[in-house]
């Protein structure tokens, strides 16, 4: 349905994004993940036409369209990062001034912009202006507006950073909804590992520019098949419990979550030495979880562990 050829973008000295490939099928939920300056959002600028490419080719139905961008344009629906709605004006007059700016007929467009409102839960908010609604509902409303106009392709940029848990439960399940019921197709980012586990059938994986992996869940998880994770939880964290089990040869990271040690191994049987590490440390173990690779674990591994700007 779409497909992304070579596609590159230089600015100056610099090259964000560095022939990047990728193919959306019709009705499939495909991840796009990246640590901070991966280049996705350069990338999704330019597979929505936002900009145009340095080289490569964004293909919709093996038409070009770098050139004529016009019906990719109506055949998208995208939902950026930033919130893109006028705050003095409500939720319904929102609506009703990005579905006029599709061309669509004043009776249809009320049609759709009521239904919108219901199946986004502000059907009742519909007359508040937007400046009095929580970051949960600006959300929605944002959601709302990318699909007026009834797109092929919904892109979706991080959308669920800064809102509460029911609003997030909402907005998954919403596109879980969309994809099995409408057959859209949807290109999510994000950065909670758990929401693509949850919607996605495929993961593309960028980083620096250039797209580093892709594939189904289970194909980039077996990238992992011969590592485990186990999961320490204990009754204090200790400075050197961390080097020493960081030291072990077949440990490649341990991280630290909560009240916790994070130990990925490439050997399974090492619960002795575990144990022996943790009594010369002085440190209780509270209970050992093994557990198989999951989809964070690969992002990890192939971007590096340490946060970078």
């Amino acid at each position: 349905m779409l497909e992304v050829v070579n596609l590159s973008k230089t600015y100056k000295q610099l090259e964000a994004v560095k022939g990047v490939n990728l193919y959306l099928e019709k009705g499939e939920s495909v991840g796009l993940l990246g640590p901070n300056g991966a280049g996705k959002s350069t990338a999704i600028s330019m597979i929505s036409t936002l900009i145009k490419p340095t080289e490569g080719n964004v293909l919709y139905y093996g038409e070009s369209m770098i050139k004529n961008p016009k019906k990719l344009r109506r055949a998208i629906g995208l939902v950026p990062q930033d919130l893109a709605l006028f705050p003095q004006l409500t939720a319904e007059d929102n609506l009703m001034f990005f579905g006029k700016m599709y061309g669509i007929t004043t009776k249809e467009l009320k049609q759709r912009v009521q239904d919108l409102l219901v199946d986004m839960g502000l059907e009742e908010r519909k007359k508040d202006k937007v400046k009095t609604f929580s970051g949960g509902m600006k959300r929605r409303l944002n959601i709302a507006i990318a699909l007026i106009h009834q797109p092929d392709i919904l892109i979706m940029d991080e959308p669920t950073v800064g809102i509460d848990p029911q609003s997030r439960h909402f907005i998954l399940e919403m596109v879980r909804r969309l994809q099995r019921e409408k057959q859209m197709t949807i290109l999510y980012t994000s950065h909670y590992m758990e929401e693509v586990e949850q919607v996605c059938d495929r993961v593309y994986i960028m980083d620096r520019g250039s797209m580093i992996a892709s594939g189904t869940k289970p194909e980039l998880k077996g990238i992992l098949r011969s590592e485990e994770t186990i999961i320490l939880q204990v009754d204090r964290m200790s400075r050197h419990f961390e080097e020493t089990l960081s030291q072990h040869p077949s440990v490649s990271s341990v991280v630290i979550e909560d009240s916790s040690y994070k130990v990925v191994t490439v050997q399974s049987d090492l619960f002795d030495e575990i144990i022996a590490m943790a009594a010369e440390a002085r440190v209780k173990l509270l209970s050992i979880q093994v557990k198989p690779p999951t989809l964070e674990d690969v992002f990890l591994h192939l971007t590096g562990r340490k946060l970078r700007d």
